[in-house]
C-alpha cells in the first residue's frame, strides 16, 4: 500500500469527522513556507515569455529540493522531473503575470507595473509545494512525474512553446492535470467539466484607405467608415448565423483611427476575440470573419489585412480522467466539494488536452468575506492563501496515485 494514500479521520468536535490523506496532512505543515513563496513571487511579476526573476526563484527552490530541471531559455519555461520509468504523468502551473498596476493594498503588493491578478503566483507556489511532497515520496513512484512551470499562459504562447520544445516526450506524457485558482469561488470547492474553457481566436484587422482633409471626403477612402461596417457585419455573424443553442462570443475590444477631427486618416485598426466551445463552429466562424472583412473592405475600396494574435482550441477534458481525478480529490480531503465549471474564458492548457487525456479544475481561492471577492484580472484582487496546501496536496496525490507502485 502507498503510505501517501492512507486516509486519517480528523475530529472536528462532536460527531463530525472528515478524512484527509497523509499528503494533505504533510501539505498543511507547509502552509507558512508556501505562503512565503507565494508572496515572494507576487512581488516579482513578469509577463509573456520573458520571466528571468521568476525562473531564478523557481530553479533555486528546485535545486534546494534536489530535483533535476530543464530551463527553456527562449521561453522561460521550466520542466522538472521526479522518478524514473516509461510511464509519465504531468502537472502544470503557469507563472506569468499581467500588465496591470496593482491596487490590492496587500503588504506584499507588486510595484513594477505588473501584477499577478490571475493568481499564477499561487499556481507556482502550489507546484513548488507539490514538488517538495512528491520528492519526499519519490521511492513510491513507478514512473516519471513531469512538472511544467509554464510561462506565457496569458498570451497563449507558453504551452505551445513547451510542446514545440519536445517537453511532452522522453518519456511521453500519458495524462495531465492542472489547477487554476478562482477568486470568486469559496475555499474548499473545485469546479471541473469536460468543456471547462472556450477556445480563443484573437485577431487584428488593419484597414488602409486614403487620407484627406475632412472637408472633402470624396477625394479619399475612409477606413473608419469601412471599419464601422465590418464591426457591424461581425456582430451579425453571431446574431444571424449562430444557433441560440450554441455558445459563441465575438467581441471587438479595441478600435483606433485618426488623430484629428478634421482629417480622414490613412489607416484604422481594430482588434477582437472569438470564444467558442465547438471546434466545427470555431472553424466556420474564423472563415466567416475573414470573408466578412475582405468582402466589406473590397466594397469600400479599402485594403484589409488580418493578423492572428492568438489561436487556442477549446479545452476538451477526458471524461475518464475527470472521474479518476475526482476520486483523488475526495481522498485528499473528503470535505472538498467538486461541482461544474463551464465558462467562456480560455486557457492554453487546452493545447495539452489535444494531445493527451487531461483533467482541469478551477479551485476556490476566494477571500473569507464574500463581499470582498473580486473577479480575476482586477487590480484590487486578493486571494485566499489557505488554498495553497490544498492545491499542492491535490497535485502530489494525483501523481502518487497515478504512478504509485502496487503492493
Amino acid at each position: 500500500m502507498i503510505v501517501a494514500n492512507i486516509n486519517l479521520y480528523i475530529n472536528l468536535g462532536g460527531d463530525l469527522y472528515y478524512m484527509k490523506n497523509q499528503i494533505m496532512l504533510e501539505a498543511e505543515k507547509l502552509q507558512e513556507e508556501l505562503t512565503a513563496w507565494r508572496r515572494g513571487l507576487h512581488q516579482i511579476p513578469e509577463i509573456g515569455l520573458a520571466l528571468p526573476e521568476t525562473v531564478a526563484f523557481v530553479t533555486e527552490k528546485l535545486r534546494e529540493m534536489g530535483i533535476p530541471y530543464t530551463v527553456y531559455e527562449d521561453s522561460s519555461n521550466i520542466m522538472a522531473c521526479i522518478g524514473q520509468g516509461d510511464t509519465c504523468y504531468m502537472i502544470r502551473g503557469d507563472m506569468d503575470a499581467l500588465p496591470i498596476v496593482e491596487q490590492s493594498q496587500e503588504s506584499f503588493a507588486a510595484t513594477n507595473g505588473c501584477m499577478h491578478a490571475c493568481g499564477h503566483d499561487m499556481h507556482t507556489a502550489m507546484m513548488l509545494g507539490a514538488a517538495k511532497l512528491i520528492k519526499a515520496h519519490e521511492s513510491e513512484l513507478h514512473g516519471v512525474a513531469k512538472l511544467f512551470f509554464q510561462s506565457g499562459e496569458e498570451t497563449f504562447a507558453g504551452a505551445k512553446a513547451l510542446i514545440a520544445a519536445g517537453a511532452m516526450e522522453n518519456p511521453h506524457v500519458d495524462a495531465a492535470l492542472a489547477l487554476h485558482v478562482f477568486s470568486q469561488k469559496p475555499l474548499g470547492t473545485l469546479g471541473g467539466h469536460t468543456n471547462p474553457c472556450a477556445g480563443v481566436y484573437g485577431f487584428r484587422i488593419k484597414l488602409t484607405g486614403k487620407g484627406v482633409h475632412g472637408s472633402s471626403p470624396e477625394d479619399g477612402i475612409d477606413p473608419i467608415n469601412t471599419a464601422v461596417h465590418i464591426h457591424q457585419g461581425l456582430q451579425e455573424l453571431v446574431a444571424r448565423e449562430i444557433s441560440g443553442f450554441d455558445e459563441v462570443a465575438l467581441t471587438i475590444g479595441k478600435f483606433h483611427a485618426g488623430n484629428a477631427a478634421n482629417i480622414i486618416p490613412e489607416t484604422a485598426e481594430m482588434e477582437g476575440t472569438l470564444r467558442v466551445f465547438n471546434p466545427d463552429i470555431r472553424r466556420r466562424m474564423i472563415r466567416r470573419i475573414h470573408e466578412i472583412t475582405e468582402g466589406i473592405a473590397a466594397a469600400y475600396r479599402t485594403k484589409a489585412e488580418i493578423e492572428t494574435l492568438s489561436d487556442v482550441p477549446p479545452m476538451v477534458c477526458d471524461a475518464d480522467e475527470l472521474a479518476w481525478s475526482r476520486k483523488v480529490i475526495r481522498e485528499v480531503d473528503d470535505s472538498l466539494t467538486v461541482d461544474a465549471f463551464h465558462a467562456m474564458g480560455s486557457e492554453d492548457f487546452a493545447c495539452y488536452s489535444e494531445l493527451v487525456p487531461t483533467a482541469f479544475y478551477m479551485i476556490g481561492a476566494g477571500v473569507d468575506n464574500p463581499d470582498e471577492r473580486l473577479p480575476q484580472h482586477n487590480p484590487k484582487i486578493r486571494f485566499n492563501e489557505k488554498v495553497l496546501p490544498i492545491g499542492a496536496a491535490v497535485y502530489a496525490s494525483a501523481v502518487l496515485k497515478k504512478l504509485g507502485k502496487q503492493s
